[in-house]
C-alpha cells in the first residue's frame, strides 16, 4: 500500500489539494478578469517598462495565489487591486505631470535615419546594427535604403518607417534623436 501512496505523491499530494487549486483558479480568474475591465485596457498594455512590469507582476501573482497553500485568494485578490491601482495611479500622475512621466517613462529613440546608423543612440540603447536590420526584415523590408527611420519604442519593440517619396514624417515629432 506504501507504494502505491508514494507513487501518487508524484503526481498530486491529497485530492483537497487539487480541489484547492480548481476553486482558488476559478476564483482568482474571475477576479482579475473584473478587475481588469474595471481598471481599463491600459492595465494590460505594454506601452512602457512600468506596464510591462505590472502585467508580469499580475501574472506572477496569480501563479502564487493558485500554487502556494501560503497565499490565501483574499490576499491574492488585494494584491491583483493594489497592482492595477498603482498601475492607474503611476498613468494619471505621469499624465499631470511631465516632470513625474520622464521619471517612469522613457522616449522613443531614433536609430536608424535615411540610410544612416545612429550609433551614439544604438550605443546608449545597447543595440545592434544586427537587430536593426533584424528589425527592418520582420517588417517585411529587403533594402535598408527603402527605410526613413527605425525607431525603439518605449516597450523596447522596434518601429520600422518605409521611405515614401515627398512623405513627411510628422510621427517622428515626438522621438528622441
Amino acid at each position: 500500500m506504501r507504494i502505491v501512496q508514494r507513487g501518487c505523491s508524484m503526481f498530486f499530494d491529497n485530492i483537497s489539494g487539487l480541489l484547492r487549486v480548481l476553486v482558488v483558479s476559478l476564483l482568482a480568474y474571475a477576479a482579475m478578469v473584473l478587475i481588469l475591465r474595471v481598471a481599463g485596457k491600459r492595465a494590460l498594455a505594454k506601452l512602457n517598462a512600468f506596464d510591462l512590469v505590472v502585467t508580469v507582476a499580475l501574472g506572477s501573482t496569480l501563479a502564487t495565489v493558485l500554487l502556494s497553500k501560503d497565499v490565501a485568494l483574499a490576499e491574492g485578490v488585494l494584491a491583483f487591486v493594489a497592482l492595477a491601482a498603482l498601475q492607474w495611479l503611476v498613468s494619471r500622475a505621469s499624465i499631470a505631470s511631465s516632470r513625474f512621466r520622464t521619471l517612469v517613462r522613457s522616449e522613443p529613440r531614433l536609430l536608424f535615419e535615411n540610410g544612416a546608423y545612429r550609433e551614439e543612440a544604438m550605443a546608449q540603447e545597447r543595440v545592434t546594427r544586427a537587430e536593426v536590420d533584424s528589425a527592418v526584415r520582420n517588417a517585411g523590408h529587403g533594402r535598408l535604403e527603402a527605410i526613413a527611420a527605425v525607431v525603439l519604442e518605449t516597450d523596447g519593440s522596434m518601429s520600422v518607417i518605409g521611405l515614401e517619396e515627398g512623405e513627411q514624417l510628422t510621427a517622428l515629432c515626438s522621438v528622441k534623436r
